[in-house]
C-alpha cells in the first residue's frame, strides 16, 4: 500500500473499542478526528501522548475534534489504561492490525540496534473522510498543541 498523504481518502476501518462497542469512521462523519496511532499501553510515550490529548480534550472538543487511539493492545488493556489515567475517549483494540496497516502505520523498527516489527506512532486530522493532516513526527509531550497549531486553531 502506497503511504498516505493530505488529500488521500481516509481508509474506512471499523473495530471494538474498550467496552467491546464498535466503532468506525463513519461515526465521526460530521467531526474533525485526531485518529492517533500508538505502540503500546502503559509505556511512557504512549501514556505522555495519551494524557495530553486528555489534559486538551475540553480545547479540542471545543474546536470540534472528536479523539479516538488505535493500538494493538486488547479490550482489557485498553480499558485498564483508560481507568488509570482517566482518558475521556474510546481506544481500539486493533489485535489484528488491520486498521494499523490500512492507516501504514505498521513496519521495520530498530531500538537500541535490534530490528523489529512494530507500530509507528503517526496520527491523522480527518474531516469528511479527507486526510487534511498527517503528523509523522509526534511531540508526545505537547500533541495537542502540534494539532491546534498546525491546524491554526489557536
Amino acid at each position: 500500500m502506497s503511504e498516505l498523504v493530505e488529500g488521500n481518502e481516509a481508509p474506512f476501518f471499523e473495530g471494538k473499542d474498550q467496552n467491546g462497542n464498535n466503532v468506525s469512521l463513519s461515526d465521526f462523519k460530521d467531526k474533525k478526528l485526531v485518529l492517533y496511532f500508538y505502540p503500546k499501553d502503559n509505556t511512557p510515550g504512549c501514556t505522555m501522548e495519551s494524557c495530553n490529548l486528555r489534559d486538551n480534550y475540553d480545547i479540542l472538543i471545543e474546536k470540534g475534534y472528536a479523539i479516538l487511539g488505535v493500538s494493538a493492545d486488547s479490550e482489557t488493556r485498553h480499558q485498564n489504561f483508560i481507568n488509570k489515567y482517566k482518558l475521556p475517549f474510546p481506544l481500539i483494540a486493533d489485535t489484528d492490525k488491520i486498521i494499523i496497516k490500512s492507516y501504514g502505520c505498521w513496519g521495520p523498527k530498530k531500538f537500541m540496534g535490534r530490528s523489529y516489527e512494530g507500530i509507528y506512532r503517526k496520527t491523522f486530522v480527518i474531516e469528511n473522510n479527507k486526510i487534511v493532516k498527517v503528523f509523522e513526527k509526534v511531540k508526545t509531550t505537547g500533541h495537542s498543541k502540534q494539532i491546534l497549531e498546525t491546524m491554526n486553531e489557536l
